[in-house]
């Protein structure tokens, strides 16, 4: 006889981020089609998330933890500019890896919602420490982060939806513009 597996708030948000990477879109994830998958019926799902705007958060949360926790790894043992390529390689990564989700994790929290604010604020917290090395703090960092963040996004929406198809290396493309920007933070 096969074992079941026990549903819990975590196998319930691990299948709902699988399913929005595998369609490229969290607004694919139905209550309906999300119970299918883990073969259950829709009211059980009540029992682990708070309706389709409970998952939506509850998958903004895991995918800001995903993000953050490659952040973390991307800087060990970095500062300056190489600190800040490790990002930008791993925002990339995570953009790639998580289509499906990428897009929740890019809106500031709502400010009553203190878990998605205290993830957004470490993950500040890590970019404005890396700047200090650029000797960038308070307005000016914010600033710095707002346009690197923009470079980054900008590049990997570009890149995810196709509009890349020149024979060029995307690679290349992508270390070239974060260059650029790095050297710009050099010159202030």
């Amino acid at each position: 006889m096969a074992k079941t597996r026990r549903l819990t708030p975590e196998l319930v948000i691990e299948t709902a981020a699988r399913l929005a990477n595998e369609r490229g879109d969290v607004s694919q994830i139905t209550l309906t089609n999300l119970a299918a998958e883990l073969n259950i019926r829709v009211p059980s799902l009540y029992n682990h998330v708070k309706g389709l705007e409970g998952l939506q958060r509850d998958l903004t949360v895991w995918g800001l933890q995903q993000l953050l926790a490659i952040t973390r790894e991307a800087v060990l043992g970095k500062v300056g500019r190489d600190a800040l390529l490790a990002v930008a390689h791993a925002y990339r990564a995570f953009a790639h890896a998580q289509p499906g989700v990428y897009s929740l994790v890019l809106k500031a929290p709502p400010p009553e919602d203190a878990q998605l604010t205290a993830l957004s604020n470490e993950l500040l917290m890590i970019l404005q420490l890396v700047l200090a090395s650029y000797h960038l703090e308070g307005e000016d960092a914010l600033h710095a982060i707002r346009g690197f963040r923009s470079v980054l996004h900008g590049f990997v929406s570009l890149e995810t939806s196709g509009a890349f198809e020149l024979p060029l290396d995307r690679d290349e493309s992508f270390n070239r513009l974060v260059a650029i920007y790095l050297d710009g933070l050099s010159k202030n």
